[in-house]
């Protein structure tokens, strides 16, 4: 299986990555994907990536760090083109709901990774929190130019999800599906395409039940995998075969 955004370069990960590495292949896992948040971050992945194989990494500033941390596409490319094991743009995107930056600098950064995301062909990895109007349209200015749009940790309404499907956009669900009062995004990952959903950690953040409590790692993934394969029918195994092959494709097609 495959962790398709988690924070390797955050503590207690990160002094612990060979463990963490270790745990993550014995539960199965053939690919971290871990995201950055920062330029200080994208410093950090840059030699995570180099840690082990199964490791890539993204470039990109994170909505909170719109207001310190501004760039242009020509660096997100520049970065993609420099390390092969880069390979997604990203996390970018429009949080209102802490309004850490403010919402100028999180539009105008949004709009410069998806300039990248579309010049170099690579994935976009979005963050959208309190801000579905907002992030539709935005999307929906490039709608005929063929983005490849990834919604990490998604838990926007199914509506939204609706909407963003004409964008031949993914979903990534999270530890959040496994929590006793997510029925409502329960049933809009139910209604989603098998072929559009990939699994994630977010780690260490959003630690799944049983293990809310503990900071979340990668190899915790098996519990968001079985929750998802519950809430679509299907074995787990299957689940896994298949939100795999929807990562590759995504990423490596």
């Amino acid at each position: 299986m495959i962790d398709s955004h988690c924070h390797l370069d955050h503590e207690p990960l990160l002094s612990d990555l060979d463990n963490v590495i270790q745990r993550s292949k014995n539960i199965g896992i053939e690919k971290l994907l871990t995201i950055s948040t920062s330029l200080e971050s994208f410093s950090r992945v840059k030699e995570i990536v180099n840690k082990d194989k199964i490791i890539y990494g993204t470039v990109g500033i994170h909505p909170h760090e719109t207001n310190k941390d501004v760039i242009n596409s020509e660096f997100l490319i520049k970065s993609l083109k420099e390390n092969k094991k880069i390979i997604g743009v990203g996390e970018t995107g429009l949080d209102f709901y802490y309004n850490n930056s403010d919402k100028k600098y999180q539009l105008e950064s949004f709009k410069i990774h998806i300039d990248a995301s579309l010049k170099t062909n690579v994935p976009l990895i979005i963050h959208s929190r309190d801000a579905e109007e907002e992030t539709f349209d935005i999307l929906n200015e490039y709608k005929d130019q063929k983005l490849k749009i990834l919604m990490h940790c998604f838990t926007g309404s199914k509506k939204f999800s609706e909407k963003l499907l004409n964008f031949n956009t993914f979903f990534s669900a999270s530890g959040i599906i496994t929590f006793k009062n997510a029925i409502e995004l329960q049933k809009t990952f139910k209604s989603l395409p098998i072929n559009r959903i990939l699994i994630e950690t977010d780690s260490p953040f959003l630690t799944p039940v049983p293990n809310r409590g503990k900071k979340n790692e990668p190899s915790y993934i098996d519990f968001t995998a079985t929750k998802l394969a519950e809430i679509k029918g299907i074995k787990k195994s299957e689940l896994i075969k298949i939100t795999t092959k929807n990562f590759n494709n995504l990423f490596f097609q």
